[in-house]
């Protein structure tokens, strides 16, 4: 059995536009790299982090990889110890599941080593307390297609229950970050407590024509139901040029075009690779004419979430 193990969790996309806390999806990059290994004495220990500029802990009570695997080694019965590396390669506040990756990668990575008690399904709840840690709600839009791969709808929260959706093979996300942090708690803190009942009827026709058109591959269907009246409007003052990089976004022919979780990265998704890599330089631009860098992803739907690189 394998001692040490290097574990990529992936970037994700969170609420989709329409489906706030309830659906997600997962990219091929960027994401984290984790490396775990097992030591003699129990316990937890974060031996280094790099990419974070300094900014996470490496308190183990205070870091999403080692939250995650805390519950999991009680839940299991289990006093194996684990030093752990870190390796933070995509940007932290983004809107791209930063600390959800690092908490799938900490969990699936534990229990690859430990014999694989639980299956992969099972580690979700795990998972989860690393979201917990980092944003106050332990929300799965996340963490679920993090540890899954694909298109992941979140049904209930309690009991929780996870659908895994089928998309299409050519559907392709561009996402764009641009060099600003918004914290996902003072995104969340600025939402309606209550909302017309006439925008929920229009949303809810969104959510449910959305995972239509991506289990029958209409991207018609897909397209005009990219539309969040909810939360979009609300947030998107938050992101400065939000509504020119959407238009640029729409015009170099994205179906959809939104804010990835709590932003500020907006993703837009598109039919082919060609069209999503226009779209993207068109919405890199759009930012830089409005004097803000940023970072471009271009990737198709990741199938298969975390990826073991090395093992020892």
């Amino acid at each position: 059995m394998a001692s040490k193990v290097k574990i990529f969790a992936p970037a994700t996309v969170a609420n989709v536009t329409c489906g706030y806390d309830v659906l997600g999806f997962a990219v091929q990059q960027p994401g984290d790299e984790v490396t775990i290994e097992m030591r003699e004495e129990p316990g937890i220990e974060i031996k280094k982090i790099d990419g974070d500029q300094g900014a996470l802990p490496k308190n183990p009570n205070k870091n999403t990889v080692s939250v995650s695997i805390k519950p999991f080694l009680k839940h299991i019965g289990s006093q194996q110890g684990f030093n752990i590396y870190l390796k933070k390669k995509m940007p932290l506040g983004s809107g791209l599941g930063s600390s959800a990756a690092s908490a799938v990668a900490g969990v699936y990575g534990a229990n690859i080593l430990l014999g694989e008690p639980l299956s992969v399904e099972e580690l979700l709840p795990f998972a989860m307390e690393g979201e917990a840690l980092a944003c106050g709600v332990a929300h799965a839009d996340n963490v679920a297609p993090a540890l899954l791969g694909g298109f992941v709808l979140i049904r209930s929260y309690d009991p929780l229950d996870v659908v895994q959706i089928p998309s299409p093979s050519d559907l392709y996300a561009s996402i764009i970050h641009p060099h600003i942090e918004i914290a996902t708690k003072d995104a969340r803190s600025i939402l309606k407590k209550n909302i017309r009942m006439v925008d929920a009827v229009k949303q809810w026709g969104n959510l449910a024509g959305l995972i239509s058109g991506l289990y029958t591959g209409n991207y018609e269907l897909i397209g005009r139901s990219m539309e969040d009246v909810i939360v979009e409007p609300v947030r998107s003052v938050l992101i400065p040029g939000f509504d020119q990089v959407k238009r640029a976004a729409m015009k170099s022919g994205a179906l959809g075009c939104g804010i990835s979780g709590s932003g500020p990265s907006i993703f837009a998704l598109s039919n082919n690779s060609n069209t999503a890599e226009t779209v993207g330089n068109t919405m890199k631009e759009a930012f830089f004419n409005l004097g803000i860098q940023s970072d471009l992803f271009v990737s198709p739907i990741n199938q298969k979430g975390p990826l073991i690189l090395t093992g020892s």
